[in-house]
């Protein structure tokens, strides 16, 4: 695909634009959820605020998973910075307390040193939640220019050759020069929002570029993917499937199966570019084939011991907000629902409410099962993507405000 400088400054300008929030609620108001469904979930998203209430003020650093249910922290964000942030910003939509805007300010204010990191892929996980949606809800343009800073780190990943962006090591280490992940597919919004905000249409072309390689070499026939694929780094050849996170190279990694769902559905609406919504629709349509009746997806798809296997229900949360944007984007009713069953079977199972010491919201997340690390834990994008989900059930339109929710007309 090409992307004309037309269409890039046309979106940045805001012009030809149709708001996948006015969508969502138009869908919503077709398609409502049931009355059962609705307190289910305006009962969990209180119970995630007023959990937040009571943890935000004494966090001084980030959430990276728990350990016998308290918090551990990273002092620079690891991977999972922005999602502390994000949380606070969907707690402060959902209540309208400005004390958890004036938290969501400061962790965010935190992240600053990592808008020069080029170490790592991340940086779409790291600013969307945190400083893009400070831009979008504040209109400080501080904000704004940092998460511009943040893409330009990104965007020195891109492998032109390739066609790929380089998942991890440094920018000089030959080791993993040609390994792409399937969790890329979150962090291309930070090149879009880029081009939008500067009209330079490279971000997004180095985006697209991306998302066409991955779109390539990840799907099965079947729909399933695997964590990782190594590429040729001088030509962008395929060398074959790979995992770190998954159970096998041929196995399927629920979390990272969702963030492809999603992934594909956003670089979708910011492309209008057809092809990159069916790859989103094909592993839909295999995950939701996979999931057990308790709708929590076990940790991988294809382990030896699913259905019966531990879950992760973090994957859900994720699954849950792709499926929601899915189904506006295609018009497929059972999208929506599937996004409902998954959000109350997380909301009725998954809390943490039976414990009195618990820190976050959402319990049996699996961080990363073959290295045993991080177990029936909680996950702090876990607690973010439940929010998430749920907000854009019961108030999409305060979503939009947050995370931009508008699709370019195909």
């Amino acid at each position: 695909m090409s992307v004309s400088r037309r269409t890039v400054l046309a979106s940045a300008a805001g012009v030809a634009t149709a708001c996948a929030a006015t969508e969502q609620t138009a869908q919503a108001a077709d398609h409502p959820a049931s009355v059962t469904a609705v307190r289910v979930l305006r009962d969990a998203a209180d119970y995630a605020v007023g959990k937040l209430a009571a943890v935000g003020p004494g966090v001084s650093a980030f959430p990276v998973g728990t350990k016998f249910e308290k918090w551990v922290y990273s002092q620079n964000g690891d991977w999972v910075g922005g999602f502390w942030p994000g949380t606070l910003w969907m707690a402060y939509l959902h209540s309208g307390d400005d004390a958890f805007r004036t938290l969501a300010l400061d962790a965010a204010g935190r992240l600053a040193p990592r808008r020069y990191d080029t170490t790592t892929h991340d940086l779409g996980f790291l600013f969307s939640p945190s400083w893009v949606t400070a831009w979008r809800l504040t209109g400080d343009d501080k904000w704004r220019t940092g998460a511009v800073q943040a893409a330009d780190s990104l965007l020195r990943r891109y492998n032109p050759r390739g066609h790929f962006i380089r998942a991890w090591g440094a920018l000089n280490d030959p080791h993993n020069a040609g390994r792409i992940i399937i969790d890329t597919m979150m962090n291309l919004d930070l090149l879009a929002f880029a081009s939008r905000q500067t009209g330079d249409e490279k971000y997004l072309r180095a985006a697209v570029d991306h998302a066409n390689t991955a779109q390539r070499v990840f799907p099965r026939a079947d729909g399933s993917t695997p964590h990782a694929f190594d590429l040729d780094p001088d030509t962008g050849a395929p060398v074959g499937p790979a995992t770190v996170q998954g159970y096998s190279s041929s196995s399927c990694w629920s979390r990272g199966q969702a963030w492809g769902i999603y992934g594909f559905t956003t670089i979708y609406r910011r492309t209008g570019e057809r092809q990159f919504l069916a790859t989103a629709g094909r592993l839909a349509d295999f995950a939701l084939g996979a999931l057990s009746g308790d709708w929590i997806p076990v940790w991988d798809y294809r382990a030896p011991q699913q259905p019966h296997d531990i879950k992760d229900a973090s994957a859900g949360a994720i699954m849950a907000c792709g499926l929601l944007d899915l189904s506006a984007a295609t018009g497929r009713r059972h999208y929506r629902e599937a996004a409902l069953r998954l959000l109350v079977a997380l909301s009725q199972t998954c809390l943490t409410r039976k414990s009195s010491r618990a820190e976050a919201v959402v319990a049996r997340c699996t961080r990363n099962r073959p290295a045993e690390d991080g177990i029936e834990i909680s996950l702090p994008y876990a607690d973010y993507y439940l929010l998430e989900g749920i907000l854009r059930v019961l108030e999409p339109q305060e979503v939009d405000r947050a995370i931009d929710l508008s699709t370019v007309p195909a």
